[in-house]
């Protein structure tokens, strides 16, 4: 019988890791281990934990290294240990009570098997492929009928089998936030490996916040996100795009990738308060993705 390890990253989010926690240990399969690597949280998380789920292994890092190291360090340990199956998440992953049963259904057909994500008003996503130079979500209609190949997707529940970590390798762990997920799967596409995703193993997990903003008498809802964030996302992509050998087409890649930086710079101007603090971080991101510099840099 195959062995499956979850592994879930969290940072200073109890709450949401107690729910997450409970819904992976209620599964009609649940997984055989249960791997929680903590980003140093000083939210009383290990406390929670070692209280409430003494059955769950604590991976305690000594600094806070982002969801790309903290996935890195889960995924080696995993690995490590012999699991023949790694289920990956973030600490606001809810699984539905059979999802990691309805991806073990499918476990002969492809090494990586992806669940779909539901957001709180029932919308459904999470995969999609790579074309010209971009990430493009999976069509709706897609979701109500059986498996189908994807190429993307994130790191919020796929099932990923251990042959995949010894040919792929692991997350990279200098990315801290942000696009670890596309990039690992871009590494994935490279090497020609298939990836199903699985509509009936469903996860909820939400987008994000979002707020309402108006220019000029125009109303539209924009998704949250601290300043800062913008940084690792014009990084990341921008150094998969310029640096790595998987992001191909090269040269549209990186087209898109300057034509959606300067969309979203102009979003950021136009509706932002902290405008040219986003700015700012947005540029020092490209700067670094152009001179290869990776590592933790903010908050």
């Amino acid at each position: 019988m195959d062995r499956v390890c979850a592994v879930i990253v969290t940072y200073n989010r109890k709450e949401l890791l107690r729910e997450c926690l409970q819904a992976v240990l209620s599964q009609t399969r649940p997984p055989d281990h249960v791997l929680v690597v903590d980003n140093a949280s000083t939210d009383g998380t290990r406390e929670m934990l070692k209280e409430e789920f003494p059955e769950v292994e604590v991976l305690a890092l000594p600094e806070n290294q982002g969801g790309a190291g903290g996935f890195h360090e889960g995924m080696k340990k995993a690995y490590k240990e012999g699991f023949d199956w790694l289920w990956i998440m973030d600490d606001d992953t809810y699984p539905e009570v059979d999802a990691l049963a309805a991806l073990l259904e499918h476990k002969g057909e492809a090494e990586i098997l992806v669940p779909v994500q539901r957001t709180s008003d029932g919308s459904m996503y999470g995969v999609g492929y790579w074309k010209g130079g971009r990430y493009v979500s999976a069509r709706a209609d897609a979701f109500a009928g059986g498996v189908f190949r994807v190429e993307l997707f994130s790191f919020v529940g796929p099932l990923i089998n251990r042959r995949v970590i010894a040919d792929v390798g692991l997350p990279r762990a200098e990315f801290f936030i942000w696009f670890d997920d596309v990039e690992y799967a871009l590494r994935v596409r490279k090497k020609g490996k298939a990836v199903l995703c699985v509509p009936r193993s469903v996860v909820n997990h939400d987008f994000g916040q979002f707020r309402r903003v108006s220019f000029m008498g125009r109303n539209k809802l924009r998704l949250f996100h601290p300043a800062w964030k913008i940084y690792y996302g014009a990084r990341n992509r921008g150094w998969v795009v310029l640096r790595s050998a998987y992001a191909e087409p090269r040269l549209k890649s990186v087209i898109a990738y300057l034509v959606d930086n300067l969309r979203q710079c102009l979003g950021d101007l136009v509706y932002e308060p902290d405008r040219w603090v986003r700015f700012t971080f947005r540029c020092l991101g490209i700067w670094d993705a152009v001179t290869g510099r990776l590592g933790k840099r903010y908050p």
